[in-house]
């Protein structure tokens, strides 16, 4: 159900209409259409797939980094050096999604005669849910995997300071088109979560969060300011140090240096995220010609022990609907009339 007719209901709203709703809004800050187009369905798509903390939730603080000049509408993916099966650009403090999204497809183009290909973006903003790539990745029959860093929230165990970012990672294994979408972060929850619990009132499962003083707490505005718990303890911090550093290899910084997003006072700073995209052409690895057959008997012995295979159902459609919570969509009308979004504000229902 998609148009006026799905957006009949209270908060639910067509995810063609979301998705213009979104772009419209961009369009408006300066963002241009196709960048705006591109990155509004990577933010729908989230919420699409249940992932609502990286989804239109995240539109208010975009918007306000926009404002404030933490977020460059004119940025370019800009050339900083090639060699080979290898490509940096810096983002030049842009939107992250339409970046990520276009090194994904100069990584596939390399890789297709190269075996393999990494793109690298330094100098860029949050990107939404990786998963959303390395769908894109997926979809041109490749494998590979998507790292990104953030705000530094993870201590070292035992330690009091935050300094590693959730180490957001994605991949998948796809030779046919289809197969898995792994998408995960290395906290025992995301900063995105925390902020819709935040905003919801609601607290948190306790384990999860620390405070300024590295206390635990389920309270999400004390965890906002403060820090996450590593999945798996001293082996979640060791995987997530690797990741840190991969990103870190392509800086400007670590995350350490980013800047919060949700943070209205330093709006005005470019955040300088890293991210790294590897695609690898999977016949450029298979032996004898039959990896095709080994992973469908993985998925076939997946499946019939009673499993499923990871995100395997996760698709790049923009099908159905999406729930909005009241204050968040009254928000994001506030920001149309200020912007002037008038397709943004009538498709959210604006009174």
């Amino acid at each position: 159900m998609t148009g006026a007719a799905a957006n009949d209901r209270a908060g639910t709203v067509g995810t063609g209409d979301a998705a213009a709703a979104v772009a419209d809004l961009l369009v408006a800050t300066g963002i241009p259409v196709d960048r705006a187009r591109i990155s509004a369905r990577a933010i729908v798509l989230a919420d699409v797939w249940g992932i609502a903390s990286h989804g239109i939730l995240r539109m208010p603080s975009y918007l306000q980094r926009i404002e404030a000049g933490g977020i460059n509408v004119g940025a370019r993916l800009r050339d900083v050096r090639r060699a080979g099966a290898v490509v940096a650009f810096d983002g030049e403090a842009g939107l992250g999604h339409w970046q990520v999204w276009h090194a994904v497809d100069v990584a596939v183009q390399l890789a297709r005669t190269q075996g393999v290909a990494v793109a690298a973006i330094g100098n860029s903003s949050h990107c939404g849910a990786l998963g959303v790539y390395a769908a894109r990745i997926r979809a041109a029959g490749a494998a590979g995997m998507v790292l990104s860093n953030g705000p530094a929230a993870i201590p070292a165990p035992e330690g009091g300071q935050p300094l590693l970012s959730t180490s957001p990672v994605a991949g998948t294994a796809a030779p046919l088109g289809h197969g898995p979408v792994v998408d995960m972060a290395l906290g025992a929850i995301t900063r995105g979560q925390i902020a819709r619990h935040a905003r919801a009132g609601e607290p948190l499962e306790a384990g999860r969060a620390f405070d300024a003083r590295g206390e635990p707490t389920t309270d999400p505005v004390a965890a906002l300011a403060g820090m996450i718990a590593p999945i798996g303890g001293p082996k979640g911090f060791a995987l997530g140090y690797l990741f840190e550093a991969l990103t870190g290899l392509v800086g400007p910084g670590l995350s350490l240096d980013v800047i919060d997003p949700f943070s209205v006072e330093h709006g005005a700073q470019a955040q300088r995220v890293s991210h790294l995209v590897l695609v690898l052409r999977p016949d450029a690895v298979d032996l004898d010609g039959d990896a095709v057959s080994r992973l469908e008997r993985l998925r076939a012995a997946t499946t019939a022990s009673g499993g499923r295979v990871p995100g395997g159902e996760r698709r790049l459609a923009l099908e159905g609907t999406v729930q909005l919570e009241e204050s968040l969509r009254a928000e994001l009308v506030a920001w149309a009339r200020r912007v002037g979004a008038r397709t943004a504000e009538r498709l959210l229902h604006g009174p």
